[in-house]
């Protein structure tokens, strides 16, 4: 099924029942993450199917289906769902994405190697953040901001600077696919921990899980 995004050419337009069952799910879960988590929230591009052109509408797009719309507010943590739907009734149709790097920073690992570190941190009662899978097979965990910035000095404070890791941290100009939102035409994305009571008081910081993740990963290289 297609989709019309902020009046992109080259579009189908939802039907209009299944678009309004739609944008009230989205202004749901924006309105929670915003409301309730206190994250800002940025309508995204969509891509009908894996390699389909961007709902952007910019034929030589670098990531189709998982990047902000052109001129796209920003709707500001806090924003009710009143408010929330003002701003993402102009962008039907629209991906979920958080701006990385100002209530979070997010370290990336394989899915696999993901769900295995998280089933670790748990049983050894680390303070933890949310985690959202991908559909590509990346596990994605919130951690403080920051952590992309002083990742390679933490790797190296750890012993793990010369490691081959398949671990890399997002900062400051990356966006996250929020789920229930589509990731680049390849499917939702998920929850792998969802948002809990204890992440109002913030994502934790990613020396505390670090160790942990890199262990992991390691041995999956190895």
């Amino acid at each position: 099924m297609g989709f019309t995004i902020g009046g992109s050419r080259g579009t189908k337009e939802f039907r209009s029942g299944s678009r309004r069952r739609g944008r009230t799910s989205e202004c749901t879960a924006v309105a929670e993450y915003t409301g309730l988590w206190g994250w800002d929230a940025v309508p995204g591009a969509r891509a009908a199917a894996p390699g389909r052109d961007c709902s952007c509408g910019h034929t030589n797009c670098r990531a189709p289906g998982a990047h902000p719309l052109d001129f796209a507010p920003t709707v500001p943590a806090g924003a009710t769902l009143g408010e929330v739907a003002e701003i993402w009734d102009e962008y039907p149709g629209a991906a979920i994405l958080l701006p990385v790097g100002r209530v979070f920073d997010v370290i990336e690992v394989s899915e696999e190697a993901g769900r295995r570190a998280l089933v670790r941190l748990e049983r050894m009662g680390l303070p933890l953040g949310p985690v959202t899978v991908t559909p590509d097979g990346r596990a994605q965990f919130f951690v403080a901001p920051g952590a992309a910035a002083g990742l390679p000095q933490l790797l190296y404070r750890m012993g793990w600077d010369d490691a081959d890791l398949d671990l890399r941290a997002l900062g400051t100009g990356a966006f996250l696919t929020a789920p229930p939102s589509d990731h680049a035409g390849l499917g939702p994305a998920a929850w792998l921990r969802p948002p809990a009571l204890d992440c109002v008081g913030g994502a934790p910081q990613a020396r505390l899980l670090l160790g942990t993740l890199a262990y992991i990963c390691h041995r999956f290289r190895h």
